[in-house]
C-alpha cells in the first residue's frame, strides 16, 4: 500500500512538471474538456434554474389549490367547444363552501370566488397600466402563501362591505410610491378612489407564470362597482387536503356538476386545473435543454477525448528513452501506466476547472442583466463537472499509457 501511495505521489508530481514544462500544449489540448463541461454545467444550472423560477412563481398560491375554470390550462384544439361553455359563476363558491361544512371530514377546505380585469393605475402623477386587478374574499388570504411586506390582506368585515381597499403588489407600490409607504394613501382605479392597506413582498415572476408583484387585490363588491363581472372570466379557487388530491378532484367535480344542473349523459362544462398542469408543460421545455446540452457536450468532449488522446501518444513517443531507463531501473508496468494515465487525467481536470469557472461566470452574467432567469450554480453541478472530466482523462488516456507500459526497456534505450 506504501508503494502504491509512493507511485501515486511520484506520478502526480510528474505530471504536473510536464504540464507545466507543455503549458501551451496543454492549454490547448483542454479546449474540447472546457467547452464541454461549461455546456454541461450551463445545461444544469438552466434546468435547476427554470424548476427553482416555476416554484418561486407558483409558491404564493398554494401547491394545494384547485382552480374551477371555464377554459383549461392546456394547448387546446376544439377551442370552440371551450368558448361556448357557460361562464364560471362565483356564487357557486359559497355552495361549494355549504358542502364543506357539511362534510367536514372531506378533501375539500375552502372556496373562494375569484375575478380579474386588467385595468391602469393612476396616484397622482404616478400611473402604471395593464395591471391585474383581482377582486375576491378575504378568505383569499387564508389559502395563499405570499408574506406581506407592509401592512395586511383586509378582513372580512372589509370585504363583505365590499369597502374600497387594496393590497397592492411590489411593483406596483415600487412604481407608485417610490421612496414612500403607500400604506393609507389613496389610488385611483376607473374613477373609484381605494385605499391601500397592504403591500404584498416580492415573489418575482417567470415565464410570464402567476406573480402578486403586478397584480392588485380588492373586494369582490368592490370590483364589481368598477368592472363588468359577465366577462371578467370568473374562477373558484378550492383549498383541498394535499395528501388527497385525487379524491379531492373527484368530490369538487361531483359538487360542481350537482350546482350547475349537469344531466348523466352531458359532458363537464369546467375545467379543474392544478399548478400541476403548469409543471408538465415546462418539461418540454427542460428536455430540449437538456437533450442540446447533452448533444453538444457529448461532441465536445469526445473532440477533447480525441486530442488528448493523441498529444498522450505523443508524450509517449518523447519520452521513450526514459521510458526503458525507468523500466531498466526496475520500475513496473503499473508505474508507468498511472505515470500517464494520471497526466492525462490531470489535464482533464484543469480543463474542468476552467469550464466550471467560465460556466459560473456566465450564469452570474446572466444573473445581473437577467435577474428573472434565476440560474441555480449548485455544488452538485460541480461534483458532475469534475467526474465528468475524471472519466474523460481515464477514457483518453487509457490506450497511450498501456502502450507505454508494455514497451521493451531494451527497445525503448535504443529509441531515437
Amino acid at each position: 500500500m506504501r508503494r502504491l501511495y509512493y507511485e501515486l505521489n511520484e506520478s502526480i508530481r510528474i505530471a504536473m512538471a510536464q504540464i507545466r514544462a507543455n503549458t501551451l500544449r496543454s492549454a490547448l489540448t483542454t479546449l474540447g474538456v472546457i467547452i464541454g463541461i461549461v455546456a454541461v454545467t450551463l445545461m444544469g444550472t438552466a434546468i435547476l434554474g427554470i424548476d427553482a423560477g416555476v416554484e418561486r412563481s407558483l409558491a404564493g398560491f398554494g401547491d394545494d389549490v384547485l382552480y374551477v375554470t371555464k377554459w383549461p390550462w392546456r394547448d387546446v384544439d376544439d377551442w370552440w367547444n371551450f368558448r361556448n361553455r357557460r361562464d364560471i359563476d362565483p356564487g357557486h363558491a359559497q355552495e361549494i363552501n355549504d358542502w364543506i361544512a357539511q362534510h367536514p371530514d372531506g378533501p375539500l377546505k375552502l372556496a373562494v370566488p375569484s375575478v380579474d380585469w386588467r385595468s391602469n393605475i393612476i396616484r397622482g402623477e404616478y400611473r402604471v397600466n395593464s395591471i391585474q386587478i383581482v377582486g375576491t374574499t378575504a378568505d383569499l388570504g387564508r389559502i395563499v402563501r405570499a408574506d406581506m411586506k407592509e401592512g395586511r390582506f383586509f378582513t372580512d368585515v372589509e370585504s363583505r362591505a365590499g369597502r374600497n381597499v387594496a393590497v397592492i403588489g411590489f411593483d406596483v407600490a415600487d412604481a407608485l410610491f417610490p421612496n414612500e409607504s403607500p400604506l393609507g394613501r389613496p389610488i385611483r382605479i376607473r374613477n373609484q378612489q381605494y385605499t391601500v392597506v397592504g403591500v404584498v413582498a416580492r415573489q418575482g415572476s417567470f415565464l410570464g407564470l402567476f406573480s402578486w408583484d403586478s397584480q392588485v387585490t380588492m373586494p369582490f363588491a368592490a370590483f364589481a362597482r368598477s368592472f363588468p363581472l359577465r366577462h371578467a372570466d370568473p374562477d373558484i379557487r378550492v383549498q383541498v387536503d394535499l395528501e388527497r388530491m385525487d379524491e379531492a378532484r373527484d368530490e369538487l367535480r361531483g359538487i360542481m356538476r350537482r350546482v350547475r344542473r349537469l344531466g348523466p349523459e352531458r359532458r363537464d362544462d369546467f375545467e379543474i386545473n392544478s399548478q400541476q398542469i403548469i409543471r408538465e408543460q415546462i418539461d418540454p421545455i427542460k428536455r430540449n435543454i437538456a437533450l442540446a446540452g447533452l448533444f453538444i457536450t457529448g461532441l465536445a468532449l469526445f473532440v477533447g477525448a480525441i486530442g488528448i488522446m493523441n498529444i498522450t501518444y505523443v508524450s509517449v513517443k518523447e519520452r521513450t528513452k526514459e521510458i526503458g531507463t525507468r523500466k531498466a531501473l526496475g520500475a513496473r508496468r503499473r508505474t508507468i501506466l498511472l505515470q500517464f494515465l494520471i497526466e492525462a487525467v490531470s489535464i482533464c481536470l484543469l480543463g474542468g476547472m476552467g469550464g466550471l469557472a467560465a460556466a459560473w461566470g456566465l450564469s452570474f452574467a446572466v444573473g445581473v442583466f437577467w435577474p428573472n432567469f434565476p440560474l441555480v450554480f449548485s455544488a452538485g453541478l460541480v461534483l458532475l463537472g469534475l467526474t465528468i472530466s475524471v472519466c474523460t482523462g481515464i477514457f483518453s488516456g487509457f490506450a497511450p499509457a498501456w502502450q507505454a507500459s508494455k514497451l521493451d526497456p531494451v527497445v525503448a534505450l535504443r529509441y531515437e
